[in-house]
């Protein structure tokens, strides 16, 4: 694992994307920062992190997705990698709220964010962000989030993460091919409040009815999250279509 340590950056997956672009980096090729200025969450949201207290890095993956339809299977490796991890630190009562924050409880304590290039060959080059809350205290502006410092009521060695994480996900990536169902029953059983109602936002501005109940049922094979609705109907979101209240 090829791994650049950064003090600080305005974003890692920008940067990351830069140097693909002009070096034939090695496959998940890292880069890390104790700092990042303008980090980049889920339909362009902020991710703010103190500076040193968290992991904030990126991964570039190469000759894994071979189409637009499938890039969503990685998404549910790098979830499904990263819960694997914080299981073996002894981090309790750990989901994925779709389609792949990281939580533990109902507190965030880790977000992903992919972004995916096609190449002038059609080959698909992905670079994945990955913001883990580890030993940051104060979440005072942000009550819907958490750390690992907080939940085990001790700080992190976090340089030992970004290793750990890539060894699951390269695993996870080697045997896909025989392991896929398996990955896919793992993700929906992992899934943040699957088959209890809750409420909805509707955020598609020409739908009639902006607030709803629903059930999580699971996630399709493209990525979007279906919900049972009163009707008895099952709908499918994707992530600029629906959010979750909680």
């Amino acid at each position: 694992m090829k791994l650049i340590k950064l003090d600080a950056i305005d974003s890692t997956n920008d940067f990351l994307k830069a140097l693909s672009s002009r070096d034939e980096l090695a496959n998940f090729t890292v880069v890390t920062a104790e700092n990042q200025t303008k980090g980049k969450g889920q339909m362009g949201s902020k991710w703010e992190s103190e500076s040193g207290k968290n992991l904030i890095m990126s991964v570039l993956v190469k000759d894994f997705i071979p189409e637009n339809e499938q890039v969503f299977n990685l998404s549910l490796i790098v979830s499904l990698s990263v819960i694997q991890v914080l299981k073996s630190l002894n981090i309790p009562d750990l989901s994925i709220k779709w389609p792949n924050d990281i939580m533990s409880y109902n507190k965030k304590i880790g977000g992903i964010l992919i972004e995916n290039t096609i190449k002038s060959d059609g080959r698909i080059v992905s670079v994945v962000g990955l913001g883990l809350n580890v030993n940051q205290t104060n979440f005072d502006e942000l009550p819907h989030a958490s750390s690992l410092a907080v939940i085990l009521g001790n700080t992190l060695e976090k340089e030992i993460l970004p290793e750990l994480i890539i060894e699951k996900i390269k695993e996870k990536i080697d045997s896909w091919s025989v392991s896929a169902s398996i990955f896919w029953d793992d993700y929906f059983h992992s899934l943040f409040r699957k088959g209890i109602p809750m409420p909805f936002k509707n955020l598609d501005l020409n739908a009639g009815v902006q607030n709803f109940m629903g059930i999580i049922q699971g996630v399709s094979s493209i990525g979007k999250l279906q919900v049972l609705l009163e009707d008895d109907s099952v709908s499918e979101f994707d992530i600029k279509e629906v959010q979750m209240l909680y």
